[in-house]
């Protein structure tokens, strides 16, 4: 029985493939795979996932920071900072104090054992991707985002994908 291999499987398969394509294709595994590698490294080293230790780090940069303030910081949703900071608090890495006028609005405040686990943190606390982009120079980066919204335009993609971070994936 002959295995039926999709036409853009085979484009990166055969020996015909465009090398630019392979090459192209074997970078984007290198991005992905630095990702993956740094988020399993803090997880290793300080038992918390990245997002977690991203979320403290801004907490200890600005005390009394909101959920909201803290999900634009992140550039994620509210409900996901918001799930973020239960976990923290549940662990005792971070104290919420409501506010007096408004009951629903928080201050959080970053606690010992967070601060401990900041310091035994390998660093990048937002990633080693968005460090690496912010280092670019402003050319560079204003043509690989149009680069990569030519790429995303040939994808079947969700909008909302954005806002997931690496690694959630």
């Amino acid at each position: 029985m002959t295995r039926h291999v999709p036409a853009a499987l085979q484009l990166v398969a055969d020996d015909d493939a465009d090398p630019a394509t392979v090459r192209v294709l074997q970078q984007f595994r290198q991005i992905f795979n630095a990702v993956k590698t740094h988020f399993q490294q803090v997880e290793r080293k300080v038992g918390l996932g990245g997002a977690q230790v991203w979320a403290l780090s801004v907490i200890e940069d600005a005390p009394d920071i909101g959920i909201g303030s803290l999900a634009r910081a992140m550039n994620i949703h509210q409900s996901t900072a918001s799930n973020l900071v239960k976990a923290l608090v549940e662990r005792g890495l971070v104290s919420v104090t409501r506010q007096s006028a408004d009951r629903r609005a928080v201050m959080l405040r970053l606690l010992p054992p967070g601060a401990r686990i900041l310091k035994r943190s390998p660093g990048h606390f937002a990633g080693v991707l968005p460090e690496a982009l912010a280092s670019l120079d402003r050319q560079t980066l204003l043509r690989l985002e149009a680069d990569l919204e030519r790429l995303i335009g040939k994808l079947d993609t969700d909008a909302r994908a954005a806002k997931v971070r690496l690694a959630e994936l």
